[in-house]
């Protein structure tokens, strides 16, 4: 099967893993973009000759340009936040997988789609953030949004039935539970970086491990499904299911349940968006349910992972409310991550922003942006910490003049 990508994030787990895809299948590679792992990047370029590449931080171009100066058939770089809207909207791939990490996908996203291309999506900032914006585009410009989070895709193959997805009563989105499932409040007050990153399940980059950790990762995939499949997220029920081999399920109107499983790797989704609607031999070792014995499933615990809840309340009252509740987390993380917080201050500060901020209507990208920025500065100020340092991670790359 022929196909041409452009992959955008391709350096971070999802990108290595959508190339073992790539990979596996012969299929060619237009465009990689990354922001500053300019090592896994080289790699890439000598394996996968792609025609255009973009780097997002200055000092990581300046270094992939001297490494490349004087080579044969290397390919042309782009710089930065401009760069990677210019190769995203580049007519070389029929299809873009962004996976790019935090709100910098989401311009990225909405300009390959009004550039015409499918988009497979990893990023899922993008509908949190923008949804309307990315859903609009996407019926404006008759283009395929296709979902790269596992329990987004398992729905979505859930859905394949046009006739009973008209019937569809209610999504059961699963979540893993994370590293601290069923650990009381204080029992978590002294859990660490290291303890936050040992996922019992999935390899994952660490931003997103974390969010798992505190449930934050559920509640954005929350709003991402409503987005995704036009319904309240009071018709979306989250079902802890510890091994992680059901993915998610539906539940139509005579309650009959359809689920989709396969073994905790992201290259099952990650295929099935680059070739759908079709089926093709995988990477990826089968299921075989007689290892697993029995499947286990919980109800979350709201009252300790607090992050969940935020996110609920966010999409309940809308407009850029998500989009500053996201902001928020992306900045308690990565000062997590730098052990400048602790681990419970992420939800205290992603909680009051869902609980104390305005929302306003979104209708740009800027509305989007200026919402992220405003609760970026709410937590770096939290702990007075100084806004000039502009901490990597914290203040996107979008919103630094």
């Amino acid at each position: 099967m022929s196909k041409v990508i452009t992959l955008l994030g391709s350096t971070g787990s999802i990108g290595t893993q959508s190339l073992d895809v790539c990979r596996m299948h012969g299929y060619e590679v237009f465009g990689l973009s990354a922001n500053s792992s300019v090592d896994k990047l080289l790699a890439q370029i000598a394996e996968f000759h792609p025609k255009y590449v973009a780097v997002t931080d200055p000092a990581a171009f300046d270094r992939l340009s001297a490494a490349l100066a004087g080579q044969t058939g290397a390919p042309k770089l782009l710089k930065g936040a401009d760069g990677l809207r210019e190769l995203a909207a580049m007519d070389g791939a029929g299809t873009v997988l962004n996976a790019v990490v935090g709100i910098a996908g989401l311009d990225a996203s909405l300009t390959a789609i009004e550039s015409g291309h499918d988009l497979a999506l990893a990023n899922k900032e993008s509908l949190v953030t923008g949804g309307h914006l990315v859903t609009d585009a996407v019926k404006k410009h008759g283009v395929h949004l296709l979902p790269v989070d596992s329990e987004h895709s398992a729905i979505f193959q859930c859905l394949q039935d046009q006739h009973s997805a008209k019937t569809l009563e209610k999504i059961l989105l699963t979540a893993s539970g994370g590293p601290f499932f069923g650990m009381s409040t204080e029992e978590l007050r002294t859990k660490t970086k290291a303890d936050a990153l040992k996922h019992p399940n999935w390899n994952m980059g660490a931003k997103i491990t974390i969010d798992s950790a505190t449930l934050m990762n559920k509640g954005l995939e929350l709003i991402e499904a409503a987005w995704l499949f036009g319904l309240p997220e009071d018709k979306i029920q989250i079902v802890v299911q510890r091994e992680s081999i059901i993915h998610s399920a539906v539940q139509f109107a005579d309650h009959s349940i359809i689920a989709q499983l396969g073994v905790p790797d992201m290259r099952i989704p990650i295929q099935y968006a680059l070739t759908y609607p079709r089926r093709f031999p995988s990477p990826v070792k089968q299921l075989n349910l007689a290892d697993w014995q029995k499947l286990t499933f919980y109800a979350p615990d709201e009252e300790t992972f607090t992050c969940f809840g935020a996110c609920k309340r966010a999409i309940r009252r809308g407009g850029t409310l998500p989009a500053a509740v996201n902001g928020a987390n992306e900045a308690a993380v990565a000062l997590f991550l730098k052990e400048k917080i602790g681990w419970q201050d992420i939800g205290e500060l992603v909680c009051h922003v869902a609980d104390t901020f305005e929302t306003a209507p979104v209708t740009s990208v800027e509305d989007v942006l200026e919402a992220d920025r405003k609760a970026r500065a709410y937590v770096l100020e939290r702990f007075l910490l100084d806004r000039e340092e502009e901490e990597e991670g914290i203040i996107p790359l979008a919103q630094k003049s």
